[in-house]
């Protein structure tokens, strides 16, 4: 199974068939505050479709089209990490993630997106990854800034929320050469840990 070690209090792994009942667990325990931001969260609405996902994201990292993890923090799983667009043809991958309530604040979302960028780019080989936050999603945006990602622009009504409503969304990119450059030039990402 795929489990990348980010530091010594996080660990991004695929999810095992004993994690599905804990993962429905986190996200319904979490549902007010997932739902803001997120359309998918009144969808799942039992472990059968936990467990369907599950299923569905092992096929995708199978298939070399996907890559859905759980962010462990202190061997606790406290939110999901993963992609979507995966178009290894154009090199080209969208990373997005969420994190439970209770954990937020502690720099694991910005810690476990470096390790996935590491990952992405350098094993991998893809040359843009992309990230799109809700503009409203302070947050969310906070982690691709902290990264060195490019701002491009917003997406104007791009995604849906959980209360059926359409927001704008920023576009931002980082590609392989700025991560190469970043890379050897650790300052420009210093906010890493933040």
């Amino acid at each position: 199974m795929f489990c990348l070690t980010v530091d010594d209090e996080i660990e991004l792994g695929l999810l095992e068939d004993h994690h599905v009942e804990t993962l429905f667990a986190l996200v319904d325990a979490n549902r007010e505050h997932l739902r803001r931001w997120l359309a998918w969260v009144d969808d799942n609405t039992d472990v059968e479709h936990t467990r369907q996902f599950r299923h569905a994201s092992l096929m995708d990292f199978a298939n070399g089209t996907g890559l859905s993890t759980g962010i462990f923090y202190r061997g606790q799983l406290v939110g999901m990490l993963g992609t979507a667009k995966m178009n290894p043809a154009d090199r080209l991958v969208e990373l997005g993630y969420w994190l439970a309530a209770e954990a937020e604040g502690r720099g694991i979302v910005t810690r476990a997106c470096r390790a996935a960028l590491a990952y992405l780019f350098d094993e991998r080989g893809f040359n843009r990854v992309q990230i799109r936050c809700a503009t409203g999603n302070t947050r969310s945006c906070a982690i691709p800034e902290r990264l060195g990602f490019t701002r491009e622009g917003v997406l104007r009504q791009e995604g849906r929320v959980g209360d059926g409503s359409f927001v704008d969304l920023v576009m931002y990119s980082l590609l392989a050469e700025e991560w190469q450059a970043g890379q050897s030039s650790p300052d420009e990402f210093a906010g890493s840990k933040k």
